[in-house]
Order: structure tokens, then C-alpha cells, then sequence
């Protein structure tokens, strides 16, 4: 059993490894020049120490002739690998910080491009953390991993050939903690990517449980929960401190045993060349150079060594990175389609049909919806309801194309073009959600992100229209006075008219609205409602409510029932609702 997991571990990390590679195919030539000058610089390190070997040797037997120009080798040696180093450590800054970003932005834009059922099933903190952390770890090992590997090899390899050259006996003592490394890696390499694992799942869980926390601070307060919100964020920090602990004991037993390995190796190097030096069999040059290069060999072998466990944990970052690379991405098949059906839409009718439609959600057996037909043309306002949990939401989002159906088909369509509903045909559509969705910035800056180039006419036009303006105008700074995040200094209500004011900026000719007026008096409701089937009467109009009181502007009205179910309810069936409202 154990053999198993070992190989599946090492699969694990080649194939991790193998993902990265590609990665590292962009900045090839970075690496490479990078590579280059690190080993020059262990080169001129090595050559440094043949040359000190030498000056000893021409100071002991007085050989004047040769002292001047000795030194000059040891100090320009000394000297050109302090400026090959100091490149190096250039390079490495500008790659990194470069791969870093490249890499941050690249994941970030497959986050917000991956289908949304797929992306919605992580915690935003560890989404948060992998982007973060793990890109981090990757880009690290990117610059770093292949370099320091060469550097160390050839720094390893050279001082093995000198030390073998001078004495056979003191490069196989220098060499004796190979093996020893070999037997061991099994148990160390199991150990370590545990560790990894379970550090970077607990680093999620606690921004997870951060950021939430933070986000229903009002709740948490308002229920005086804030001690017990308080211990359980306690809790989580100690279970962490205990992993990062128990990671931390190990590699210090791991150092400490591979130091007390390499000290071993090192004095019997050092009592061997002192006999050897004892018995007139090598000079004082030689004893030095011996002195020198077996701590070089040995360092140099335990820090290829300890490359193992860094490349460990870039590979675990790099199987979380892959995790997400493994997500299905929107596509925009049809852009060039939609756009052109959007430019048409003022003057050719446009119709969103759903076409025996049934959803269950992933890893789910319920149905949400079952078998829903409707045709909705231009000009009209439908009226979607239903109980809480029902399912109206949802196909909401079958309509944006956040999720597919799992049987039948939605599809915009006029009559030159026919779409299923996806990332492509959301260019028709503008949204209000059910959940506050004004970002942190200013009011302008909120409603500008759907239409960059609109006018401060513009702006006040559509804040006009959703019946925001009047409390807009009255802010410090009106347009650009600042929305705290999670719009902490507006009610429910007010941001809810700036959403709507924003859907009403992009004028779409299809209005998605998802319980929009939820937060408004019946009045303020009435005045906006009123104004978005004035300003476009051809747009299409849906709308998620349990308030009768809206569907007095709804041409059509359908019921998402507890089973899934989905019907559209008679005439008389709507003169009952309207009447039991009023």
C-alpha cells in the first residue's frame, strides 16, 4: 500500500511538473541567460578556489615571482563573481515580478471566464488563496527552481572533479550522503506533501471564513454572535498553527539530521586531509582547497537535496493552479451573431424562447424546473412566481447562460439569426440582481462600468428614471461621492435604484429582473416601473416577484411550482391575484 502511494504521489508530482513547463516556455530565454551567469559565477567561485590553493602554495615556498600575479587571479576571480552574482539577482527581480503578474492575471482571467456553476462551488478566500499563495509558489519556481537545480548541480559536479582530481579517497567520503538521502526519500517525500496539502487547505479555510465574516458583520452583531464568530476563527487559527507546527518540527528534524550528516562528512574530510597533510603527502594549498570544496561538496549536495522538498511544494501549488485550468471555460462562440442581433434589435423583433427546459444543479438529484415552454417577444413584460427556493433565479440564469439546461433549449432569435442562450447572446441582456451588487467606488464609477463613455447627462438621466437621483443629488459629492464597500452608506433601497439605474445605462433590449424592487415602497416601485416601459416600449421585460402589486405591468405571468413544474397562469387567474391585492 505504501509502494502505491508512493507512485502515485510521484505521478502526481510529474505530471505537475510537466503542467509547469509551460509555463516556463515563455520566459526561456530569461532562464537561460539566467542559468548561464549563475554558473559562470560557481565556475569563477570554483576557479577562486584552485587560484588560493596556488597563491598559499607560492607563499609557503617564497616564490616571489609568482605572488603579484596570483593575487591578481584570486581578487579578480573574487570580484567578477560578486558582479555576476549582483546580474543575477537583477535578472531574477525583473523575471519574477514579471512571470508573477503574467501568471496572476492569466488565472484571474480564467476564474472570471470559467462557467459559473463551475467557478461557484469554491470558497472565495480560496480562490483568493490560490491566486495569491499558490500563483506566488509557482512563479517562484518558474525563475528560481531551474536555476538554483544547475547552479547547485554544477557547483556540486565541479568541486566532486577537483576534489577527485587532487584525492579519490576524500571525494567518495565527501560524497557518502547520497545514500543515505536516497533511503530516506521515500518516507520525506510522503511527509512533505502532506504537510503542503493540508497548510494550503487550511490557509483557504481561514480567508474563507475571514472574508465571510467581515461581509455579515452586521448580522454578526445584530444576533451578538460576534464571541462565537470570534472562537470559532480562534479555532481555526490553532488547528492551523498545529499543522504549520508539525511541519515545521519535521523540517527541522529533517535539517537537523541532514546537518548533523553533513558535519560528520565534513570533519572526516577535514581529519583525512590533516593525516594526509601529516604525512607530507599534500601541501598547505591542498589542505586548504580540501578544507574549502568537501564543505562546498557537501553543502552543495544538501542543498540539491533540499530542492526536493521546494519543488514538492511548487507542485502541489501548481496541482491547485491545475485544478482550476481543469474547469470548462465559457465560450463566445457566437459573438459576431449577437452583436450583430443587438445593433438590429430597434428595428427587428426580437424573441427568447424555452423549449421543453428542464435544470437540476450539479451533484444534485432535485429538479429545479421541469418542462417549461414560453415565447416572449419584444414589448413585453412577463412576470415569473413562485415561493422562495423555487427555482425562479435559476432560470434566470438559464436565460443569461450562466448554466445550461439539462434537457431542451433557450434561444434568442429575429428573423435572420437564431441563438441558444450563452456568454454571447448576455450582450442583449442587462441584469438587476436579487443580491446587492454595487461595487466599492463612486456612484459614476458603478454605473459607468456598463457603459465607460455615458455622460454625466446620461448618468443623471438614467439615475432620474430608477428614482435615485433625488438622494444622489444630495450627496457630498454627488456622481463622485464614494460607495463604502458592500455599499455600507446607502439602504437596501438606494442601492437597489442605482442597480437599476446601471441596467438602464446599458439599455439592452432585454431587462432581467430578479426581485429588483424588493427593498422599495409600493410608490417609489410604481414611479419605476412606470418609467422602464415608457423609455422602451419594444424592450423585453422579465420579472422574479412576490409582490401582486408588480403585476399589473406584466402582459404575462408564469409559476415556477414546488416540483419544478412551470406554467403559465389564465387571464382570470391573474384578475385573482390583482384583486387579492387590492
Amino acid at each position: 500500500m505504501l509502494k502505491k502511494d508512493y507512485k502515485k504521489i510521484l505521478s502526481d508530482v510529474f505530471n505537475e511538473c510537466k503542467w509547469l513547463i509551460k509555463y516556463m516556455r515563455k520566459y526561456w530565454w530569461s532562464i537561460t541567460l539566467y542559468i548561464f551567469i549563475g554558473v559562470v559565477a560557481i565556475l569563477m567561485g570554483l576557479g577562486s578556489s584552485l587560484a588560493s590553493k596556488n597563491m598559499i602554495d607560492v607563499v609557503v615556498s617564497h616564490n616571489k615571482a609568482e605572488i603579484v600575479k596570483t593575487t591578481i587571479l584570486v581578487i579578480g576571480l573574487a570580484v567578477s563573481q560578486v558582479i555576476f552574482q549582483a546580474i543575477s539577482s537583477l535578472i531574477t527581480s525583473r523575471v519574477g515580478t514579471r512571470v508573477n503578474k503574467e501568471i496572476r492575471a492569466d488565472f484571474f482571467d480564467r476564474i472570471v471566464h470559467t462557467k459559473w456553476e463551475d467557478i461557484s462551488k469554491y470558497r472565495s478566500g480560496d480562490l483568493i488563496n490560490r491566486i495569491e499563495y499558490d500563483i506566488g509558489m509557482v512563479s517562484s519556481g518558474v525563475v528560481n527552481f531551474l536555476p538554483a537545480f544547475f547552479t547547485k548541480l554544477t557547483q556540486f559536479v565541479g568541486s566532486a572533479i577537483i576534489v577527485f582530481y587532487y584525492d579519490h579517497t576524500m571525494a567518495f567520503i565527501a560524497i557518502l550522503g547520497a545514500p543515505i538521502l536516497m533511503l530516506t526519500s521515500k518516507y520525506m517525500l510522503k511527509r512533505i506533501r502532506k504537510y503542503n496539502e493540508k497548510a494550503r487547505e487550511m490557509s483557504g479555510k481561514i480567508i474563507s471564513e475571514c472574508e465571510e465574516s467581515i461581509h455579515n458583520i452586521q448580522m454578526i452583531k445584530s444576533f451578538g454572535l460576534a464571541k462565537d464568530f470570534s472562537e470559532k476563527f480562534k479555532s481555526l487559527l490553532i488547528q492551523y498553527r498545529d499543522a504549520r507546527l508539525e511541519q515545521e518540527k519535521f523540517s527541522v528534524l529533517t535539517t537537523m539530521f541532514m546537518g548533523l550528516i553533513g558535519i560528520i562528512i565534513s570533519y572526516s574530510c577535514y581529519g583525512w586531509g590533516v593525516w594526509r597533510l601529516w604525512n607530507g603527502i599534500i601541501t598547505f594549498g591542498t589542505m586548504t582547497l580540501f578544507i574549502q570544496l568537501s564543505s562546498t561538496l557537501t553543502n552543495s549536495f544538501n542543498s540539491l537535496a533540499s530542492l526536493g522538498p521546494t519543488l514538492i511544494s511548487i507542485a502541489t501549488s501548481a496541482g491547485r493552479m491545475m485544478e482550476l485550468c481543469d474547469l470548462n471555460a465559457e465560450k463566445d462562440d457566437d459573438a459576431d451573431a449577437a452583436t450583430t442581433m443587438l445593433k438590429e434589435a430597434e428595428t427587428k423583433p426580437l424573441e427568447i424562447s424555452a423549449k421543453n427546459v428542464c435544470f437540476t444543479y450539479k451533484n444534485s438529484t432535485e429538479i429545479v424546473i421541469k418542462n417549461a415552454n414560453f415565447n416572449i417577444k419584444s414589448g413585453e413584460t412577463i412576470a415569473i412566481i413562485g415561493s422562495s427556493g423555487e427555482g425562479k433565479t435559476t432560470l434566470l440564469r438559464l436565460i443569461l447562460g450562466l448554466v445550461n439546461p439539462t434537457e431542451g433549449e433557450i434561444t434568442f432569435s429575429n428573423n435572420n439569426c437564431k441563438l441558444h442562450a450563452s456568454m454571447s447572446t448576455r450582450r442583449l441582456c442587462s441584469y438587476v440582481l436579487q443580491v446587492n451588487s454595487i461595487l466599492c467606488g463612486t456612484v459614476s464609477e458603478n454605473l459607468r462600468i456598463v457603459k465607460p463613455d455615458a455622460t454625466d447627462e446620461e448618468l443623471i438621466e438614467v439615475l432620474k428614471l430608477a428614482g435615485a437621483w433625488k438622494f444622489v443629488s444630495k450627496l457630498p459629492e454627488c456622481l463622485n461621492a464614494k460607495i463604502g464597500e458592500r455599499n455600507i452608506n446607502l439602504s437596501e433601497g438606494q442601492a437597489q435604484r442605482i442597480s437599476i439605474a446601471r441596467a438602464l445605462l446599458r439599455n439592452s433590449p432585454v431587462l432581467l429582473m430578479d426581485e429588483a424592487t424588493s427593498s422599495l415602497d409600493v410608490e417609489t416601485e410604481n414611479y419605476v416601473l412606470e418609467n422602464i416601459m415608457d423609455i422602451n416600449p419594444n424592450r423585453i421585460c422579465i420579472l422574479t416577484t412576490h409582490r401582486p402589486s408588480m403585476l399589473k405591468y406584466c402582459s404575462r405571468i408564469f409559476k415556477l411550482g414546488e416540483d419544478g413544474s412551470f406554467e403559465e397562469l389564465l387571464s382570470t387567474e391573474k384578475e385573482m391575484l390583482l384583486n387579492a391585492e387590492g
